[in-house]
């Protein structure tokens, strides 16, 4: 049986072209039956479009509150069957009731290896802060912000003479590999939560650890 996505956006849309053609293979389990965004002139609906995607604009400016703007998010996702519902560049705080109404069905990525630098501006913090290594983080979607059971996380190295953009654009690769190994995990039944920590069936881990600065010149 195929999984059933919904796809909430705000901008660009990159992590969603990741998925897009990912469920454009005919052995990837998943397929993505609606595409929502808060905000009408992201770029992200285009892409979707382009694929031939069911789209939807819900405008967090029109609802008084957090509250009944979420509720016309579920009724979409409800509406369209979704299974599981992705954060992919989606800029709205959800409240505890939406989160527990999609409770281990809704997941996000974040520019991070959580729980370090949670929030925006992850880039710009990574590198000032003079760690070696940044990455990414899917993960199940809990109440607090970028908080939840760890699905997958990509180690990304940061260089000594790195800008935001350039260490951003290195952890986009990573992002898009990692959601669409997330999603194939999750639609495949590898996937479960055992008192708030993941449990993936059939996987491997790295045998050796990664080490940056790796050597001298």
């Amino acid at each position: 049986m195929t999984l059933r996505v919904g796809v909430l956006i705000s901008g660009r849309g990159s992590n969603l072209q990741a998925l897009i053609e990912a469920c454009a293979k005919p052995d990837y389990p998943a397929e993505i039956v609606l595409v929502i965004s808060n905000e009408p002139k992201a770029m992200g609906l285009i892409r979707a479009q382009g694929a031939s995607l069911v789209t939807e604009t819900i405008e967090h400016q029109q609802f008084e509150d957090r509250r009944t703007f979420d509720n016309s998010l579920t009724a979409s996702l409800e509406k369209a069957g979704v299974d599981l519902v992705c954060l992919a560049g989606f800029m709205r705080l959800l409240t505890a009731e939406f989160v527990n109404r999609w409770q281990d069905r809704i997941i996000n990525i974040h520019p991070s290896l959580l729980p370090a630098f949670k929030g925006l501006n992850v880039h710009e913090r990574v590198i000032a802060s003079g760690v070696r290594f940044s990455g990414c983080t899917v993960h199940f979607v809990r109440a607090d912000m970028d908080a939840g059971p760890v699905i997958i996380q990509s180690a990304v190295p940061v260089h000594p003479e790195d800008k935001p953009k350039d260490l951003a654009a290195r952890v986009l690769i990573s992002e898009h590999e990692s959601l669409r190994l997330a999603v194939r995990m999750i639609a495949e039944g590898r996937v479960r939560v055992e008192n708030d920590i993941v449990k993936i069936s059939g996987v491997t881990s790295p045998a050796n650890g990664l080490i940056n600065p790796s050597r001298l010149n």
